[in-house]
């Protein structure tokens, strides 16, 4: 097998689950609760802004009471070890790995505690509510929406996640539905490149077939397993 130097690393919201926070495609999930076209799209929310914003508001709160679990801690200490190139690339919008230490990193769907003012574009570290409509602390506007991806918008930083999948040895999907695009096609993408593929998951995603192995458990077992493995330990 090819030494593994650069790593790249997609999480989802599996990882997060097993500190409290809802997943939104398992059962139960926000998406049972809250259908997609009702609050996570732009359509939602020029049609009914206070629905999204308590929505988000809810979100938003919930996210700071939970804490990171042993996968976001493992992740950090394979950042703070890992000698080559390393970038975990999350779909998650919750701040649980930056919390236990992770800084190679970048959230792809945006952050649930920052805010974007939509009249000078300019985001904002935000931990409070939106609903009532806050002056941007930018520019003052009241035009702040939450700074998170929705469907039909672009992902955020593609091109840095597309150079990283081009020059990583190992892809490794943690905790996954496999159903989101362009994420869901990031193991096809390094594949296609020449890396070793890895799925850890608590049941096979829908893009399993892609990974070369996988590995299956909670998160907050395979994932401290799988760093150990890596660091030698």
């Amino acid at each position: 097998m090819v030494p593994v130097r650069n790593i790249v690393i997609l999480t989802g919201a599996g990882v997060s689950a097993e500190s409290g926070i809802d997943t939104f495609r398992s059962a139960g999930g926000l998406w049972e609760r809250h259908r997609p076209e009702d609050v996570a799209t732009p359509e939602a929310f020029a049609r009914d802004p206070d629905l999204v914003l308590a929505f988000y508001d809810m979100r938003r709160a919930a996210i700071q009471e939970k804490q990171p679990n042993a996968a976001h801690e493992a992740l950090a200490r394979l950042d703070a070890a890992w000698p080559g190139e390393l970038l975990i690339v999350t779909q998650n919008i919750d701040d649980l790995h930056e919390r236990a230490g992770a800084r190679r990193m970048l959230h792809m769907h945006g952050e649930h505690l920052n805010a974007w003012c939509r009249a000078c574009d300019r985001r904002s570290r935000w931990l409070g509510p939106l609903l009532d409509r806050p002056p941007c602390p930018q520019c003052g506007a009241a035009a702040l929406r939450p700074d998170v991806v929705w469907f039909g918008e672009m992902p955020y930083r593609m091109d840095e996640i597309q150079a990283a999948l081009r020059r990583c040895d190992l892809f490794v999907s943690i905790g996954t539905s496999g159903a989101v695009y362009p994420a869901a096609g990031f193991v096809r993408d390094a594949r296609d490149l020449g890396a070793r593929t890895l799925e850890l998951n608590l049941e096979p995603s829908q893009g399993s077939a892609w990974f070369h192995e996988s590995r299956l458990g909670p998160a907050t077992e395979v994932v401290p397993a799988w760093v150990d493995e890596m660091l030698g330990q």
